[in-house]
């Protein structure tokens, strides 16, 4: 019995139980997690994209009451503000898409009366000469009010520093941490991007679209991934013992025959093709 199952521990068995358990526990743990948490993120801010399009704006004041505060929660949320742009400290995020066509969006500090600093996104213009920084408007002097909703920072873009060009400061991602360090200007942890028609307004960024995408399913995917290539391994193992069951009662039989014809003095029968190649390189064990 013992002898029966000895296969299972040869190597290339043993390397294949090493894969199928590695990627089992990627996909339990890495791949799932990972495409069923872009679904929960694409999920909460459809939520806060379709609860503020009916909601009416507030005053920045009211979720952004100090220069140390954010508010992840209230993403999207249109948000009123008074107070003045900083244009000297003006930033260029790089390598943006608006509407699948490269853009710049213009990003400027605003105080804010009564309240903290916040980083304004002004909205986009496009790159001229392949990706030169084309003429940009100044945002008007003087005290003005505007109308923008509540963004998130982004995520600091690895292996690419700010840098200046063209006379401005660019940077690859709108992380007001990194921009308030570039800058020299503290701003709250929440940004501003501008709506339709406002002071210091230019190319105004669309909304995201409504759809949760294809996380869902992909995280559905992998979990089952993670099931299946267990069970193919079974699967193999009951394959190949049965192989083996069946080889082993050919063998059993023609043995029996070769008894029975050498008790009846008969001559033996010429071994067939499969048996000669069994007999040159071995059964299978």
């Amino acid at each position: 019995m013992v002898r029966r199952w000895a296969f299972l521990l040869r190597p290339q068995w043993l390397a294949l139980y090493v894969v199928v358990i590695a990627f089992a526990y990627l996909c339990f743990t890495v791949l799932a997690p990972w495409q069923l948490g872009k679904n929960t993120e694409t999920t909460r801010e459809n939520a806060q994209i379709a609860r503020s399009l009916d909601a009416d704006p507030v005053p920045v004041t009211s979720v952004l009451p100090d220069q140390a505060s954010a508010a992840p929660d209230e993403q999207w949320q249109r948000v009123t503000a008074t107070g003045r742009y900083l244009p000297d400290a003006q930033v260029l995020a790089r390598l943006r898409l608006i509407d699948g066509d490269p853009a710049f969006e213009v990003l400027v500090p605003f105080a804010v009366d009564g309240g903290p600093t916040v980083l304004v996104d002004r909205g986009y213009v496009r790159p001229v000469v392949g990706s030169q920084v084309p003429p940009i408007d100044p945002p008007p002097a003087g005290t003005v009010t505007i109308t923008a909703r509540l963004r998130d920072p982004e995520a600091v873009a690895r292996d690419r520093d700010p840098f200046e060009a063209d006379g401005t400061q660019q940077v690859y991602s709108i992380n007001t941490g990194q921009i308030a360090t570039l800058t020299g200007v503290p701003l709250a942890g929440s940004y501003l991007q501008l709506v339709d028609d406002q002071p210091g307004g230019l190319g105004a960024i669309p909304l995201p679209h409504l759809d949760s995408g294809p996380f869902l399913s992909y995280g559905i995917q992998w979990i089952a991934f993670g099931i299946l290539a267990p069970v193919g391994v079974g699967y193999f193992v009951f394959s190949e013992l049965r192989v083996r069951r069946r080889e082993k009662a050919v063998a059993t039989a023609a043995a029996t025959q070769a008894e029975a014809r050498e008790a009846a003095g008969e001559e033996a029968a010429p071994l067939t093709a499969e048996e000669k190649l069994a007999d040159r390189y071995g059964r299978r064990r």
